[in-house]
């Protein structure tokens, strides 16, 4: 019986039509995300761009009232949602559901540009999980959004070499530019490849073409990003924000070059073993694209100087279609097949999302509701005991601003640990000047009513040990804790 089943399970994948390779990987990614739909946040980033949407569909630009470190679409996607649906974290993760089976959907295309269906159909579905597990990842985070349009772009270079398409591929690379700036390091160097590309074939006015194309493509939606604030007279705003700031933050960073070794030795021996056994052709001038985007998301990594676990959403798009097609042809040379073993470890991939599923059914029954997190509980607490919200400081758990129509005391304190930050101060002319004058002024100026932080668990980072000392000795001192609401701990100022 349970090969009979896992036999429907497999697919003839020749007669599959682009429509059912979407529709199958779109049921996975709402299979495996939909058990998060309720939880009030799954990564703090995600908390953020909501905070910065909403004041943007208030009807400030962003960065003019609340401040982040992206650029402006990749607040514009949360906005849209938020614009036509109101305020709904369904409709936020289902949206993300759309992007991960649609980038999933792009990188199929282009792996069946280069090998069997079978490796498509198999690259597609190991895209999506690897897109929506592994790390706090389930939400809808910047990688997802940017590598949305950047996916596709790719595929279009691959197959299309008309200046109107390839300036489509540069309006998409565009506007994944201005989700995360560090694609520009992939465009630069996808850029150049499709100048030598031209040049190799000899086709220099067709190159002129195409390249200026897709040139004006990316820098079309760079300027109209820019252009409502060049209306409204604030032009600087935008720089500082979208260009000085993301370089400052990375010349800030601390990060040793070794935390970046062991993925880029996994990731170089995979080519090299690639490469010896002649399993991807390298003159192939589809998978030298693909290389060099890669190395393009890598040398940004680089310049960062760290790897964080959605970071990576950036790289498998497009290494899984180089991955899928070596381990098809290792497969092959093998004797090897799909076997039904391997069709049952895919089942039981989703750990996270089958333990979600009995969180969200158990907190349904204890509780009576599927939302869950202390994002939405802790509001509910506030409201229903009539506690001040209109002075409140959420040192963690921040998207409670948004569940109760408040927003955070300072642009510094969108992001709590944009508090710890100063490197990013000058972008929006910040008058306090490192972090203390930035605690001190919300705390001693502002003097929040309420606040809220996580139970036993440091306010920032470990390493910025001054401000956790003082906000350790000030809340002690001026707040009395009034309850705890599963991993909150609520405050009230004394005086």
């Amino acid at each position: 019986m349970l090969n009979r089943l896992l036999d429907k399970l497999i697919p003839k994948y020749n007669d599959l039509k682009l429509r059912t390779v979407f529709g199958i990987l779109f049921a996975i990614s709402l299979f495996v995300r939909l058990p998060f739909f309720f939880r009030d946040y799954i990564d703090r980033d995600e908390s953020t761009f909501i905070l910065m949407a909403q004041s943007w569909v208030d009807g400030n630009l962003p960065y003019t009232e609340l401040w982040d470190l992206k650029p402006p679409i990749a607040f514009l996607f949360f906005a849209v949602i938020i614009y036509l649906f109101g305020k709904s974290f369904i409709a936020i993760r289902l949206a993300g559901v759309v992007i991960v089976a649609l980038t999933a959907f792009f990188s199929y295309r282009i792996t069946e540009n280069l090998a069997a269906k079978k490796t498509a159909f198999w690259v597609g579905i190991i895209c999506v999980a690897f897109q929506s597990m592994f790390g706090s990842i389930q939400g809808v985070m910047s990688e997802h959004i940017c590598m949305v349009f950047l996916v596709p772009a790719i595929y279009i270079m691959m197959t299309k070499k008309e200046w109107h398409w390839l300036g489509l591929a540069g309006v998409l690379m565009g506007i994944s530019i201005m989700v995360k700036l560090n694609m520009a390091y992939t465009l630069l160097f996808v850029g150049i490849y499709l100048i030598y590309f031209f040049i190799r074939e000899k086709k220099y006015k067709n190159g002129i073409v195409g390249a200026t194309a897709y040139g004006l493509g990316i820098i079309g939606i760079v300027l109209l990003t820019w252009l409502p604030y060049y209306l409204s007279g604030i032009q600087e705003l935008w720089w500082k924000s979208v260009v000085i700031a993301p370089l400052d933050y990375a010349g800030a960073s601390q990060n040793s070059i070794l935390n970046l070794m062991p993925t880029f030795i996994l990731i170089g021996a995979f080519f090299f073993f690639a490469w010896k056994k002649n399993y991807l052709d390298f003159k192939n001038s589809s998978v030298r694209l693909l290389l060099i985007a890669i190395l393009g998301i890598l040398y940004a990594f680089y310049k960062g100087g760290r790897i964080n676990s959605h970071y990576l959403i950036q790289l498998y798009p497009i290494l899984v279609v180089l991955v899928g097609i070596v381990f098809s042809r290792l497969f092959a040379t093998s004797k090897l097949k799909i076997s039904k073993g391997f069709l049952l470890l895919l089942l039981i991939i989703p750990a996270e999302s089958y333990l979600e599923y009995y969180r969200i059914v158990k907190h349904k029954i204890e509780r009576g509701s599927f939302p869950n997190g202390e994002g939405i509980t802790v509001p509910q607490y506030l409201l229903k005991n009539k506690i001040d919200t209109h002075n409140i400081l959420f040192l963690e758990y921040h998207i409670g601003y948004w569940v109760l129509n408040e927003k955070p005391p300072t642009k510094a304190a969108t992001h709590p640990s944009n508090i710890c930050k100063p490197e990013m101060f000058a972008a929006y002319d910040n008058p306090r000047k490192t972090p203390m004058e930035e605690l001190r002024f919300i705390m001693e100026d502002l003097k929040p009513n309420t606040l809220v932080r996580r139970k036993d668990r440091l306010v920032f980072d470990a390493k910025q040990t001054e401000p956790n000392a003082y906000i350790d000795t000030f809340i002690e001192k001026h707040y009395q804790l009034l309850t705890t609401v599963d991993e909150a701990e609520i405050y009230r100022r004394l005086e």
